[in-house]
């Protein structure tokens, strides 16, 4: 079994059991890890080296269409023998009607998805002047699914113009497909997911291309100083429901985002921690397993969730966070530390800008930025804890709490809240301002 790590979530998801492959195309190259973990590309005749050099593995192909009688339903897949119950619902989410166009990212299982749906306007009574239809693919592997985004697109508008022609999908099945090892489908019921092996810090080829250019900027500026009260509960294990109307593609980099809050690269940290699960989309069918999640970031299209409250502890209504839990109230001031790192953080931003522009260095982008931003942070106030907790009084003082870049009063709940999730044996000697 590998053993979870605690950084880069979303880079490098993969099932307990391997996917047994085609072997590759000699002549392809492609990203791996070079000797200390620097980014290097594999030339031609060169196999990628080691785990985290992700083969592109396509488990399933599918096209789902609404059916004006029967609603969402799988129109068409390869292979035609796999569990795709629940997919018609995850791949054209709740309300989608009411846009042109949408993209979603979602979980099967052990495996992610992907899928592009489009809604074309047709004179037709019997489709009531609209045919609607997604074209998806389920993969082992996150960090891959974007590259065939635009495959997908051109598939879906395809398939509206002419219904029922598959070859290009089959052809494309064809020469990806990867075969899960028999009895392990991409039912709910199978093992845990685990992450594979810590990664260097400076390594990010597949973060840069994962995802367009400015997702990391735009959430920054969606969530603004909030996004400090978001890292807390990424940090802390929080179950984080993300509501917004569609188009859900947009929400589903939010999802993404959070999660690269939590990121953290020292060595036995959060061994004891449940794992941070992303999600992406969840509709009304997913509450059965929702509630038996005691960590995870998703967002959805449908209201109804609101009323559930026993399923998430974190609710995010566009850009207004909050929580019905009383004693993760305090998390949900901002407190003059979060200002202070929200300002460090545009600081930076604007010098990486100024490198970029004036002195035209490309050596680094944003996304890089915003990940090692947060990693540092987290890192210092683990050190910090580590430090504490192995010394001989194990007083964690309000000069710690400022050394970690924390608001002694401000932030003592979420110190609190941190040493038992984490479970680092501390004392807090911080006074609480309410009792004094």
């Amino acid at each position: 079994m590998v053993e979870p790590a605690d950084e880069a979530p979303l880079l490098f998801w993969a099932e307990g059991p391997a996917v047994s492959l085609p072997q590759p195309e000699p002549e392809r190259g492609g990203w791996s890890l070079a000797p200390g973990g620097g980014a290097a590309w594999g030339g031609p005749g060169e196999l990628p080296r080691g785990p985290e050099a992700e083969a592109d593995q396509i488990v399933a192909v599918f096209v789902v269409t609404f059916d004006p009688r029967s609603g969402n339903m799988v129109e068409w897949c390869l292979p035609q023998d796999i569990d795709l119950e629940g997919v018609e619902f995850k791949s054209m989410a709740s309300g989608s009607h009411k846009v042109q166009s949408d993209f979603i990212y979602f979980r099967k299982g052990l495996c992610f998805g992907l899928a592009c749906f489009e809604n074309m306007p047709v004179e037709s009574e019997l489709e009531r002047g609209a045919r609607m239809k997604s074209v998806g693919i389920l993969s082992p592997s996150y960090t891959l699914l974007y590259r065939h985004m635009h495959f997908l697109e051109n598939q879906v508008r395809h398939q509206l113009e002419m219904p029922g022609h598959y070859s290009h999908l089959e052809a494309f099945y064809d020469d990806k497909k990867g075969v899960l090892p028999a009895g392990k489908g991409t039912s709910s019921s199978q093992p845990t997911v685990h992450w594979l092996p810590s990664i260097h810090r400076y390594m990010y080829p597949e973060m840069k291309i994962t995802h367009p250019a400015g997702c990391m900027s735009q959430f920054i500026k969606f969530f603004g100083e909030q996004i400090l009260i978001l890292w807390k509960f990424a940090l802390l294990r929080k179950r984080i429901l993300i509501f917004s109307p569609p188009p859900v593609g947009v929400v589903c980099y939010r999802v993404y985002c959070c999660c690269c809050l939590a990121n953290v690269s020292l060595p036995g940290i959060g061994g004891t921690v449940p794992e941070s699960k992303p999600f992406f989309y969840v509709n009304v069918a997913d509450i059965e397993m929702l509630e038996t999640e005691v960590s995870y970031v998703a967002c959805t299209t449908e209201k109804i969730f609101e009323e559930k409250r026993d399923l998430y502890d974190v609710y995010v209504d566009n850009q207004n966070v909050k929580t019905h839990h009383e004693h993760l109230q305090p998390l949900l001031k901002i407190n003059s530390a979060d200002k202070e790192k929200y300002r460090r953080l545009n600081d930076q931003r604007q010098m990486l800008m100024y490198s970029q522009e004036v002195e035209e260095d490309c050596s680094s982008c944003e996304e890089d930025l915003f990940i090692l931003f947060f990693m540092e942070q987290n890192n210092r106030i683990f050190q910090t804890l580590m430090e504490v907790s192995a010394s001989q009084d194990k007083t964690l003082t309000a000069d710690h709490a400022r050394g970690m870049g924390l608001d002694p009063q401000g932030d003592r709940s979420f110190l609190m809240d941190l040493l038992e999730v984490y479970g680092i044996d501390v004392m807090l000697v911080i006074d609480n301002p309410c009792c004094t």
